[in-house]
């Protein structure tokens, strides 16, 4: 039986054989995946995958989260929905709890 933490997805199974013939199986820890985008998806640009959690993310408004152009659509989005151009409901499913994020600041 594996160790408990062996149980788990987060580790890779090789399974080796060894010199005497003897099927062992080694665990490997997954590399991590890139950061996406939270609503298109995209691979977020300018952030590590290795580092402590400031190197992970940018300090700009969603960084971290969501990409560049997704960003500038929400503050769009969020700068028409302050000043009466434009309803909370007209706005899509996913990009309406960052809206409400933007404007709640």
């Amino acid at each position: 039986m594996p160790k408990p933490m062996h149980r788990s997805r987060s580790f890779r199974r090789f399974k080796r054989v060894t010199a005497t013939g003897r099927k062992v199986i080694h665990y490997r820890r997954a590399p991590a995946s890139m950061p996406h985008c939270a609503i298109c998806r995209a691979e977020l640009n300018g952030i590590s995958r290795r580092g402590g959690r400031s190197r992970r993310t940018n300090s700009r408004i969603f960084g971290g989260v969501l990409c560049s152009g997704c960003s500038a659509e929400i503050i769009k989005l969020g700068s028409r929905v302050e000043h009466g151009g434009m309803k909370l409901n007209d706005i899509g499913i996913k990009q309406r709890a960052y809206v409400l994020q933007l404007v709640a600041h």
